[in-house]
């Protein structure tokens, strides 16, 4: 490539491209320069303390589902069309010239990005209409001004605009006013939720949707049911979201082609693929593209493509995704959707590692990005651009070949970030400024220059704070933190990283939501932005105590931080928080109530595996097995491969021994003289994969020592015993696969597994076959008190949502739908889930998840399920030991199925681990 000089900023800095042999270390310091004055300029406009406000801050996505105009509501002409949300159309109002041009001026303004100028226009206009006393179109601009105020995170202004807004049109004939009034209290119900008062705003979207309706507005009313299901969705009402949008979905069918038709279909498109509704969100945004081409609308059939390319790729199908965006960039008339479709489809080459295809991409992009006008969007799309351009060095020179070289250096990276920064201040666009500043600051931590990244971090923290963009002001704290620990300053290190998760949990629901494919101006993904903050915290928690006596509130706090990451990984693959109720501690369970039970708490580290412990009433301990990551993770994966297999005993006990050295040898000798005989374990990563009953001494297994039991938390649902109720089971199962699921083999012994249940002497009521089907399964759950569900039919458990569920008669059922289905009518929750036939997605390494949201989902104290499909002969001899020490009335559930494994064990067909070691107890062991 030839060299290109690019000139930018005031200063006139010029930059010539070139390659660069070897690894990129070299002073970024002259690039820092460009944009010193411009720190020290802003430092000048941050004194005095920084103003926390822990607000969910909803990502720009989700406005997506916030859209003030119906055609707005996917702005073609914008990178991300929820990143600006529109100002109120005031063309019916009769106002004089001078106001009037205010307004269209703030109007272009608040279009164009620069939010802190539209402010000023805003403000003008309304000191004119004050001055005027034209109520009516003061109370407009105000709720303009309102709109501008919340894109700079000013809260408390734009409800006091808001507000006075709203007043205003009290006094004014609201059946003369509807439309205004409707955009007013649209308005409101966005600022609401932002400030994280969904129920607020869902009864203000509830009363837009009344007067859209009094005006006779269709897509007024579309507008605020699919705010509606976002407050419900917000709240953890996953049901309710879906029902409305539902409603949303027939209500425009009825309606003829129109712009905001497909505009709508878009939008509920959008919303549903956040919700995790894949095969719905791709069948309405289909639909709008449809209408799109139809009426020979470019701009939204434009849009529409690059929906569906986001589509395309949040399911993985990647090539089908670069389609999407190929089209998107020959359909559209918007430079910036153009970028942002390419900007993706260059995300797609760099993680597949197309070299030479990012090499004729990169000039496209950066082509397109020269003519874009000055706004928040093109702020992003250049910071964006320059970490993808990070991404193409760092992945070309770690490559064998350097062939397709691009000849763009990280210095074009700092180039661009530095021209990003003074522009976004130009704006007097903190957010975008903030976003700019982490990413220049990684650059420079890239090289190791420490005290320039961390001036750079900081500078951005402050200016995130200050206008509450808590999505950015994580990543912040986060990346100041791994400076510090870089530099040894662990305590520093530890606060900023406390700081960091403070923000996450405020985050948690949203950030797990908002996919990378989806918001395209921040991107977040949850193993590549979130994990690594919580375990990177726990790893310097526990380094920090090297060479002291464990403070057993740090190994307290390393533990609760693990399982927070857990929680936040659950909420991740429901797209929502699902954790809900009154919970209690295990360690509490074990002091007071089963003082023979022992919890352990491994833990993966980048080179450690550590592992806390709880004794009954002894205080917390750990040991470490000093292993990479790699290593112990590459032996899960072939251990679980052969615990499958029932002929490679001999070699299931050598890995199998190698995980309990790990895991167990440090402490058995104090659980022996503790008395312990049942272990609890919260598991970490690959090692939920596997069963713990399996890990073997060198003489025994461990089930032959002690019962077993896995929690997915650190704490247990109201945990109270089932041996001092009636034992009432409903019982279901399918002999037959439904048609269109050929992998999974006839159940023919459900028969003898129901009967075994029977003979225990467990009322049942059983629904087999035909009568399986998902409305009588609720139906029977919902007309009877069952403290135990008993399903003998083909599942799968995945990391992913879709791809976790269990059958019947009519096809699948998916795990997001187990909270309504065993928790219906209000009736108590089910005390003992059995799910004898499931298995986990073979080369799934984290389908151990979908288990666990199995569990956490049903709302039952206990689940029982099996890791992979066995023998079904060797099934039902485990449901009837198992049911009939439980009948017993004695023991707990954990040693029920410590009993019925044993006898498996002892059983000369069914010896090896591959039949008997496959059950796991989760939840509830007492």
């Amino acid at each position: 490539m030839p060299k290109k000089t690019r000139i930018f900023g005031a200063n006139s800095v010029k930059v010539k491209r070139q390659k660069e042999p070897g690894r990129r270390i070299f002073s970024l310091r002259y690039i820092f320069g460009v944009c010193q004055s411009l720190i020290l300029e802003t430092k000048k406009t941050l004194t005095g303390e920084a103003h926390f406000l822990h607000l969910p801050l909803y990502f720009l996505i989700a406005l997506l589902c916030i859209v003030g105009s119906p055609v707005l509501a996917k702005v073609p002409g914008s990178i991300n069309s929820s990143s600006q949300p529109p100002i109120n159309s005031l063309t019916s109002l009769a106002v004089s010239a001078d106001p009037a041009s205010l307004l269209q001026q703030g109007k272009v303004l608040y279009s164009a990005g620069n939010f802190a100028k539209a402010v000023e226009v805003l403000q003008q206009a309304v000191q004119v209409y004050q001055q005027r006393g034209e109520n009516l179109a003061l109370a407009a601009t105000l709720s303009n001004l309102s709109l501008a105020y919340q894109q700079l995170g000013a809260w408390s202004q734009a409800q006091q605009a808001i507000t006075e807004s709203l007043n205003l049109l009290k006094g004014q004939d609201k059946n003369q006013n509807l439309q205004i009034l409707a955009q007013s209290l649209d308005i409101q119900g966005r600022l609401q939720l932002l400030m994280g008062q969904a129920e607020a705003a869902l009864s203000t979207w509830q009363q837009t949707e009344q007067i859209y309706k009094q005006a006779d507005n269709k897509s007024g009313v579309v507008r605020s049911q699919i705010n509606q299901a976002q407050a419900w969705r917000t709240q953890g009402f996953y049901p309710r979201a879906v029902k409305t949008l539902d409603q949303v979905s027939k209500t425009l069918k009825s309606q003829p082609d129109s712009i905001e038709k497909t505009v709508g279909l878009r939008s509920l498109g959008d919303a549903l693929l956040v919700l995790g509704d894949f095969e719905k969100s791709r069948q309405t945004l289909e639909e709008s593209l449809t209408i799109a081409r139809n009426l020979q609308s470019n701009a939204d059939i434009g849009a529409s493509l690059f929906s569906l390319g986001n589509h395309a790729r949040q399911q993985q199908k990647n090539q089908q995704a670069i389609a999407y965006y190929e089209q998107t960039v020959e359909a559209s008339a918007s430079p910036l959707t153009k970028v942002q479709a390419q900007l993706n489809h260059l995300g797609l080459l760099i993680e597949d590692q197309q070299w030479a295809k990012v090499q004729t991409l990169l000039p496209s992009i950066e082509s397109k990005l020269d003519q874009l006008p000055l706004s928040r969007a093109s702020i992003y799309a250049q910071v964006n651009y320059s970490q993808s351009l990070a991404k193409v060095n760092s992945g070309v020179l770690q490559a064998s070949s350097h062939s397709y070289y691009s000849g763009f250096s990280t210095k074009d990276s700092a180039v661009l970030l530095a021209k990003a920064i003074q522009q976004s201040h130009s704006l007097g666009d903190k957010r975008a400024e903030a976003y700019a500043l982490k990413s220049l600051g990684g650059l420079y931590e890239e090289t190791r220059q420490w005290s320039e990244a961390q001036k750079l971090t900081r500078q951005g923290l402050a200016l995130a704070q200050s206008s509450n963009a808590l999505e950015i002001t994580y990543s912040l704290e986060w990346q100041l933190g791994r400076l510090l620990w870089a530099q040894k300053d662990i305590n520093g290190a530890i606060a900023a990283y406390d700081s960091a998760v403070d923000t996450l949990q405020s985050l948690r629901r949203d950030l797990v939501v908002n996919k990378d494919v989806v918001n395209q101006d921040v991107q977040f993904n949850f193993r590549d932005s979130v994990e690594p903050v919580y375990r990177q915290s726990v790893e310097l928690l526990l380094k920090s105590q090297e060479g002291k006596l464990s403070d057993e509130k740090i190994l307290e706090k390393a533990r609760e931080r693990i399982e927070a990451l857990q929680l936040a990984e659950l909420d991740d693959f429901f797209r929502e928080a699902c954790l809900q109720g009154q919970r209690v501690a295990l360690d509490q369970v074990v002091d007071q109530d089963n003082s023979t039970a022992a919890i352990l708490y491994p833990i993966i580290l980048p080179d450690e595996l550590q592992v806390i412990v709880k004794i009954p009433k002894q205080r917390l301990q750990s040991y470490t097995t000093k292993i990479s990551q790699a290593e112990v993770e590459k032996l899960l994966v072939e251990l679980r491969k052969n615990l499958v297999n029932p002929t490679a005993t001999k070699t299931v006990q050598k890995q199998s021994q190698e995980v309990y050295n790990w895991l167990l040898k440090p402490i058995e000798s104090e659980l022996q003289k503790s008395g312990v005989d049942t272990l609890v374990f919260v598991l970490d990563g690959p090692l939920r994969n596997l069963p713990m009953a399996a890990l073997y001494d060198g003489k025994q297994y461990l089930v032959e020592k002690y019962a077993i039991a896995l929690s997915v938390g650190l704490q247990l649902l109201d945990p109270k015993p089932l041996v001092q109720q009636q034992l009432r089971a409903l019982t279901a199962g399918l002999t037959q696969p439904p048609p269109g699921f050929p992998k999974f083999a006839p159940l023919l012994a459900i028969k003898s597994e129901f009967d075994g249940i029977t003979k225990a002497g467990v009322s049942t009521t059983s629904l087999v076959d035909g009568d399986f089907k998902k409305k009588n399964l609720e139906s029977e759950i919902g007309a009877a008190s069952f403290n135990i569900v008993h399903l003998a039919t083909h599942g799968q458990f995945s990391s992913r949502l879709e791809d976790t569920f269990i059958l019947d008669f009519d096809g699948q059922i998916n795990v997001k739908d187990f909270d309504t289905l065993f928790r219906s009518q209000g009736k108590s929750i089910v005390e003992l889930l059995v799910l004898s036939a499931c298995q986990t997605a073979s080369g799934d390494s984290r389908a151990a998840l979908g288990l666990a949201g199995a569990a956490v989902r049903a709302g039952a104290r206990s689940t029982i399920a099996s890791l992979w499909q066995i023998d079904d002969q060797s099934t039902a001899m485990f449901v009837s030991a198992f049911y009939r020490e439980l009948k017993s009335g004695k023991i707990t559930k954990a040693e029920a199925v410590h009993r019925a494994q044993l006898q498996l064990l002892k059983h000369p067909n069914y010896r090896a681990p591959s039949f008997w070691s496959a059950y796991v107890l989760i939840g509830n062991w007492l």
